[in-house]
């Protein structure tokens, strides 16, 4: 995990959520393709919370997006238990869940992992029409158009390391605990620890 930027704020790979015997909120947060929705389904899995994917709040049908008075109520409301786990970028959303949020997740890993994680789960959803969020599937004219996901994901890249660290370096969210991982093999060991029998379950 690398130490710079919110390395003071960056909390160590080995320490768990499990640690804290108050509420948690977590929130993961990457940019797209680089495996959020999958690394927070396990982590409520593990944690025994309940999972909120901020996409299937936004996407209405035929892709269509919700408004954003609409959006921002079904995550205030999603996230009204006292504990969660979300993931999702969703900037009009951010002051909800990140105002009380307890831990966030920050999946930043290199661009070619990225790419090619993305490149492989657009093609999957591509050939096994998949159904995502309120009926809407992966379509070629999604995949290779003007809002391709994969088009995205290669232009957002280096905006989202910038955005997210002038975030975290702020003032407004010091009240988090903030996991950084670079690789995703450091993501996975750091699950891997949530189960570790020495860890204690949430209260």
């Amino acid at each position: 995990m690398r130490n710079t930027g919110i390395g003071a704020r960056t909390v160590e790979s080995s320490r768990s959520p499990h640690s804290s015997s108050q509420p948690l909120r977590l929130v993961v947060i990457g940019v797209s393709g680089c495996g959020k929705t999958t690394l927070a389904q396990q982590l409520a899995q593990n944690l025994s919370l309940p999972h909120v994917e901020l996409d299937a709040l936004y996407w209405e049908e035929k892709w269509q997006p919700a408004s954003r008075p609409v959006f921002r109520g079904r995550v205030q409301a999603a996230t009204a238990e006292e504990s969660w786990v979300v993931d999702g970028n969703y900037s009009q959303s951010r002051d909800i869940v990140w105002s009380r949020a307890t831990d966030l997740v920050w999946l930043d890993y290199g661009l070619v992992p990225v790419m090619a994680r993305v490149i492989w789960r657009t093609a999957r959803r591509l050939i096994t029409q998949q159904e995502l969020w309120n009926g809407n599937r992966e379509s070629l004219g999604i995949t290779f158009g003007r809002n391709s996901i994969i088009w995205y994901a290669f232009t957002s890249h280096r905006r989202h390391r910038k955005k997210y660290l002038a975030l975290l370096n702020g003032g407004e969210f010091k009240h988090m605990n903030v996991y950084r991982f670079n690789r995703p093999q450091e993501a996975s060991r750091w699950l891997q620890s949530l189960l570790q029998p020495n860890s204690a379950a949430p209260q």
